[in-house]
């Protein structure tokens, strides 16, 4: 990985900021992308590699702040050789006729209209192949109630892989995906909280780790770990594929 440089949307997030910060252990060049500008502060802060980090404040479902954030990576360093495609949304944990059109909207922009966005600008900066890597999800191949905006936005993201990893392929670029199950981080907590309100924190955690085979959540780290290896030279032949990191949720 070493001089590649890459972008990571939603990086001031649990998995985005792994992934950010194995990348740069790599040797990678960085530039980590978010909507809160003081959590892009206290990450720059924190990670501190000068100039092989730009923290840069950007919607996904911006398209202008897209052409952005692909502009900077080829001014400031000359190309882009990776996407990480991770900037996600849960959205609200309710039934689907309790939904309102403009709730699930919300989460098809930043989930849908984001990933598409990110990937088409990203294939079109990439002048020297490359390889995309999108989150998806467990709900990217089964239904989880109470959360319907989500599961059909995760849905969505692996048709658009796929199309994607097709139309790509000829520019030397791979596109994939991961499918985590629950995952140890600040977005679980929400989903935790919405779903069984009435639950301690302990219980709630309990009940959704029972779920996986495994009996535990998985880590940010675990899920950045898939990624950085499906981002490098190391996957060369792997593309469209959604690659599960759930403790084998979705096989039961």
């Amino acid at each position: 990985m070493e001089g590649k440089v890459a972008i990571v949307t939603g990086g001031t997030g649990g998995i985005g900021g792994a992934v950010a910060e194995m990348l740069l252990s790599r040797g990678t060049k960085v530039i980590v992308t978010g909507r809160n500008q003081d959590k892009l502060d206290k990450m720059s802060a924190r990670l501190n590699r000068g100039d092989s980090l730009i923290c840069v404040r950007a919607d996904v479902a911006v398209e202008s702040d897209t052409q952005k954030v692909t502009s900077l990576a080829v001014e400031k360093f000359g190309q882009l050789d990776i996407l990480v495609a991770n900037a996600g949304v849960e959205g609200d944990v309710k039934p689907l006729v309790n939904l309102s059109c403009e709730e699930f909207a919300a989460v098809q922009m930043t989930n849908v209209v984001g990933t598409f966005n990110s990937i088409r600008h990203a294939a079109l900066a990439m002048k020297n192949g490359g390889a995309i890597v999108a989150t998806g999800s467990v709900a990217s191949t089964i239904g989880v109630p109470g959360l319907a905006a989500y599961s059909a936005s995760k849905h969505a993201i692996a048709g658009l892989v796929k199309v994607a990893a097709i139309e790509l392929a000829p520019s030397k670029i791979r596109v994939n995906a991961v499918a985590p199950a629950p995952i140890d981080n600040d977005m679980m907590r929400s989903i935790e909280r919405q779903a069984i309100p009435d639950a301690d924190d302990e219980t709630r955690k309990a009940y959704f780790a029972s779920l996986n085979p495994m009996q535990r959540y998985g880590t940010n780290e675990e899920v950045a770990r898939a990624i950085v290896f499906l981002a490098s030279d190391e996957a060369s032949f792997i593309t469209g594929s959604l690659l599960s990191v759930d403790g084998g949720l979705v096989i039961q």
